[in-house]
């Protein structure tokens, strides 16, 4: 099986206590992440400070050597609150991300009203490990004749 991304931060930030007033306060929140097969999904939370605006995900899987940056898409409807804005993403991993080995970086940026602001982790970064999935083992050894159904006296 292919390895399994880790994160090494809660996945669910946004079910933390006082996750609405950091959102007020820094002005954006990771709100949870999913490893999946085509990469990693997840959503941000931002505070609605102008009707446009633009939220983006940088990420790295070499240390940042390099990067690429995936954009976020607005989720209508929002969150209930009236003060928030909800954005997903997906970081299309795809082979890079296929050695066990493998240790994936990120941050989001949120673009509003000539400002820029981060959310990395306070400074960490968002760090995801690949580590190789177990596979399944085979249960006991059965009796050949427990699947039959019918028995001869």
């Amino acid at each position: 099986p292919p390895p399994l991304l880790e994160p090494l931060f809660p996945p669910q930030p946004g079910a933390s206590p006082g996750f609405a007033e950091r959102v007020r306060q820094h002005k954006v929140r990771l709100e949870w992440v999913r490893a999946e097969p085509a990469g990693l999904r997840g959503a941000v939370r931002v505070l609605n400070l102008a009707y446009e605006k633009v939220v983006s995900v940088r990420y790295t899987l070499n240390g940042w050597a390099s990067c690429a940056e995936a954009a976020a898409t607005y989720q209508p409807p929002g969150p209930a609150d009236g003060i928030t804005d909800r954005f997903a993403f997906l970081l299309p991993l795809g082979a890079a991300a296929a050695a066990a080995e493998t240790t994936l970086e990120f941050a989001v940026r949120y673009r509003v009203a000539g400002a820029e602001y981060w959310d990395n982790n306070e400074g960490k970064n968002y760090r995801l490990r690949g580590r190789q999935r177990v596979p399944p083992t085979d249960g006991p050894p059965q009796d050949p004749d427990s699947s039959a159904w019918i028995h001869f006296i």
